[in-house]
């Protein structure tokens, strides 16, 4: 038996108002929160590398597409701390929340269907880890691959200065082994999300 996921919903000045099932938060487009953590990996020397991790083909927003290593919506009275378990759960990492470093806070909506209106608070991070791919756990009924890719060449795909770019990675055969891969990507790859969001991503590399 499913359990049923509450939420905390909120306004758009991020002001508390209650509650409800998350089924019912996208159908009505209620507010709420959501924890993203992006592995990184690399230097400001050699360049930064971003951790994307290919979404399973039966997620029911965005299947077979490329997205922040790690995210998961917060239930009702948790917070960022809490959110942290998507780390272990979708990718095996222990972490502590105070390895983490916070990019900040993001406000952003889409319609992603007629019956389906995402309006979300997102809580981003990063997280400094080298470890091979082969090396992470994931969540494979979430996760089907992951790919690392130069932070700066993605900025240029996400400004527009490029169209393409090429990326390594590794996805799970029937047996999930990983199998590594090497793939020509562009912005129709990725999900979804605004340049202001980026922004923050881009910004907090550069200050690392």
């Amino acid at each position: 038996m499913s359990v049923t996921e509450i939420l905390d919903v909120f306004n758009d000045k991020h002001e508390h108002t209650g509650t409800a099932s998350r089924s019912e938060v996208h159908r009505q487009g209620l507010w709420h929160q959501v924890f993203h953590c992006w592995v990184v990996s690399g230097s400001r020397e050699e360049g930064w590398k971003l951790l994307f991790q290919l979404r399973h083909p039966d997620k029911e927003t965005f299947p077979d597409k490329l997205d922040t290593s790690s995210a998961g919506h917060l239930l009702a009275g948790e917070g960022p701390r809490e959110g942290m378990r998507e780390l272990e759960e979708e990718l095996g990492l222990a972490v502590r929340y105070e390895d983490l470093v916070y990019c900040g806070l993001h406000q952003e909506e889409y319609r992603i269907s007629e019956n389906y209106m995402d309006r979300e608070f997102t809580h981003v991070y990063l997280y400094r880890c080298e470890q091979p791919l082969e090396i992470y756990r994931v969540q494979h009924i979430e996760v089907s691959g992951l790919f690392r890719i130069d932070a700066e060449q993605f900025r240029e795909l996400v400004s527009g200065d490029r169209d393409r770019i090429e990326a390594e990675g590794v996805t799970y055969d029937k047996h999930l082994q990983a199998v590594q891969e090497r793939r020509v990507l562009t912005m129709n790859d990725f999900t979804d999300n605004t340049a202001e969001y980026y922004a923050l991503l881009f910004d907090k590399l550069a200050e690392l």
